[in-house]
């Protein structure tokens, strides 16, 4: 392993018994193909492009927001975005980020850049980071909901898991295991928060969840909505009611989410809540899918059930903890190889062909209870929805 392990259980954790983690990456073994006639895509291309809000793309995946990402590698965000940039596929800053709005917009390649967003206390300077990646050219605005506090990211206390880290005999032998990680830390610039640095002392994750506005409510989308001129996408739902109350705020997108499992432990499978999100929004909204997702069957098994592309995480991390901006290229080739082999399995010569013939979710164990678990309308509606 090249990266510490307090660093690796950061990307690799999740919350509690980390079985919504699980639980999203078991659910696509319940997926069934149905492959078409033998020989249909023998000798010819497979399309593997997709149209995400007006943009072609040349696979349907999204590299999604992860905060403090140079911890994985020096390079952090810089890297993943220019690995984007190179493969034609959209990459989502973080607000959390390691380097700043302005820094990742002026990498090259240039890739399709997305900003997520948290609501922070200050909503002045909240603000502030909406127009600055406006002015910036980012294209997309993703608003994230699930995440009013801090998960319990239990493998993180085990460790003594902090930003910067704590350092103590115990963590400095860990440490000297990976003198490369080791030698990019010190000799690159401090972990700070690129976009907005945070003023005092300690941990800086405490810092953040400290300025995040935990009391920021559902009906609040319109607020941002207002401020964003662009396609507005709301990350982090999981019912199909609120899915249609986000896009009846103004949402023209919404992410199927648990946030990989990392806040709300036991959830319901992303995969799972897909198909009824779908049909809850109809075409009035593009639907993206993020979590379990972990090569190209499972991104072609997401848009066959109606996702217009899928969020990806962890994957790319694994591969900038390995090699830097090649290992995050070599995780986009991955996803993309895989999903072009099994397009000709199937016997489908394009991505947009895909649709639910193809495809069959044998059901959770939750049977028919992924059916409205909340009333949008109703006073007492919890303010943000995982």
């Amino acid at each position: 392993m090249r990266t510490p392990r307090p660093v690796f259980d950061f990307v690799d954790g999740a919350a509690g018994t980390e079985s919504g983690k699980v639980r999203a990456l078991e659910a696509f073994d319940r997926v069934y193909n149905h492959p078409g006639p033998v020989g249909a895509t023998a000798g010819i291309d497979i399309d593997l492009s997709v149209e995400v809000f007006g943009k072609c793309q040349g696979v349907p995946l999204v590299l999604g927001p992860t905060g403090f990402t140079r911890l994985a590698h020096t390079a952090g965000e810089s890297a993943v975005a220019k690995a984007a940039g190179a493969a034609g596929i959209p990459y989502t800053l973080s607000t959390p980020a390691t380097c700043s709005i302005e820094d990742i917009a002026r990498i090259d390649p240039r890739p399709d850049l997305w900003f997520q967003l948290y609501v922070l206390r200050d909503r002045a300077l909240t603000l502030d980071l909406v127009r600055r990646a406006e002015t910036e050219g980012y294209r997309v605005l993703v608003l994230t909901v699930d995440t009013p506090v801090a998960g319990d990211r239990r493998r993180d206390s085990r460790n003594g898991f902090s930003i910067p880290a704590k350092v103590g005999f115990g963590s400095m032998v860990r440490m000297a295991r990976h003198p490369g990680w080791l030698t990019g830390a010190a000799t690159s610039e401090p972990l700070d928060l690129a976009s907005f640095p945070l003023a005092g002392k300690g941990d800086m994750w405490s810092r953040l969840q400290a300025v995040t506005d935990s009391n920021f409510g559902f009906d609040e989308i319109s607020w941002v909505r207002a401020a964003w001129d662009g396609p507005l996408v709301v990350k982090g739902i999981l019912d199909p009611q609120l899915a249609r109350r986000a896009v009846d705020l103004g949402a023209d997108g919404v992410v199927v989410s648990n946030h990989g499992g990392r806040q709300l432990d036991r959830t319901v499978a992303p995969l799972d809540a897909l198909e009824p999100i779908v049909d809850a929004v109809g075409a009035d909204a593009s639907v993206f899918l993020d979590g379990g997702v972990r090569e190209g069957a499972d991104i072609a098994a997401a848009v066959a059930l109606g996702a217009t592309a899928v969020f990806v995480g962890r994957p790319y991390l694994y591969g900038l903890m390995a090699a830097g901006e090649r290992g995050v290229g070599h995780a986009i080739e991955i996803f993309r190889h895989g999903l072009d082999h099994h397009l000709r399995l199937l016997g489908v010569d394009a991505v947009a062909k895909l649709d639910r013939r193809h495809v069959t979710l044998a059901p959770s164990p939750l049977g028919d209870s992924m059916s409205t678990r909340f009333d949008p309308a109703a006073p007492g509606t919890v303010p943000v929805i995982g």
